[in-house]
């Protein structure tokens, strides 16, 4: 798939991070882009900046979910891009000083980051089916999701984040395999140590020394080197099914 002026495009998490770097490369490209994000105040500056358009959505929330893609094809029209960047990460042991797992943040954390992003990939995927073909081979859309190398390196405390993560790694294939027929790719990021806004509140000393653990290159990730990945899934037509580690060959630690 070409990107350009002819295609739109959701970002959900788009507001600040990975999804905000991924929203103003494919601004850049002269792709029209929306913005999902709860952020409104951050979510208005990013789409600003770019020329696109933001709509408070929660992943969490079918009518919300509903109402943004409307608001998103009523100005762009019909999306032929979907990436899910929305995602929390709360940390808890399995058992604590004497105190089971919160079952809510449990919930939650799988309801924001696997349930959120799936409901993003089956409504958008429904509309993208119904378009006609942008080439020869019949593609109608590109859908990226992004999990994380938790999925496979999950540390003490993640027991959450890593198995919402690694249900969206699980979830990759079947659903490209769904969407074949329909001409829709589907790919996820599985990003390493990277320089999100949570990470970049620590001090430089700490955020040094999580760089120091990736074997190559050294340092954090950049998103938007993660914004490239995107790029190239979009581009690569053969790209599909397929999570791909963006992660400079860490392996993480138990702790």
């Amino acid at each position: 798939m070409q990107l350009g002026k002819d295609l739109a495009a959701v970002v959900t998490g788009g507001a600040s991070g990975l999804g905000a770097a991924t929203a103003r490369m494919l601004a850049g490209e002269g792709v029209r882009v929306t913005i999902f994000d709860r952020d409104k105040t951050h979510g208005e500056a990013v789409a600003k900046e770019i020329g696109g358009l933001f709509a408070e959505v929660d992943v969490t929330d079918q009518d919300s979910v509903i109402a943004g893609f409307k608001k998103a094809r009523e100005a762009h029209g019909a999306e032929r891009i979907l990436v899910n960047c929305a995602g929390i990460a709360p940390v808890a042991k399995t058992t604590s000083r004497g105190e089971p797992h919160p079952m809510d943040m449990f919930e939650k954390v799988l309801a924001v980051n696997l349930a959120g992003s799936f409901r993003c990939i089956t409504l958008s995927s429904t509309n993208m089916a119904a378009q006609d073909p942008l080439n020869a081979d019949g593609a109608r859309g590109v859908i990226v999701s992004t999990a994380s190398v938790a999925a496979f390196d999950g540390q003490i405390g993640q027991v959450a984040y890593a198995a919402s993560k690694a249900g969206i790694a699980g979830m990759t294939l079947p659903i490209a395999r769904d969407l074949s027929k329909s001409g829709i790719r589907v790919c996820t990021i599985a990003p390493g140590i990277f320089e999100t806004p949570m990470l970049l509140g620590l001090s430089q000393e700490v955020q040094d020394s999580l760089g120091q653990q990736v074997p190559f290159p050294s340092r954090l990730g950049k998103a938007t080197e993660y914004a490239q990945l995107v790029k190239a899934i979009c581009e690569n037509d053969m790209l599909n099914g397929e999570t791909i580690r963006l992660d400079g060959a860490i392996r993480m630690a138990p702790r």
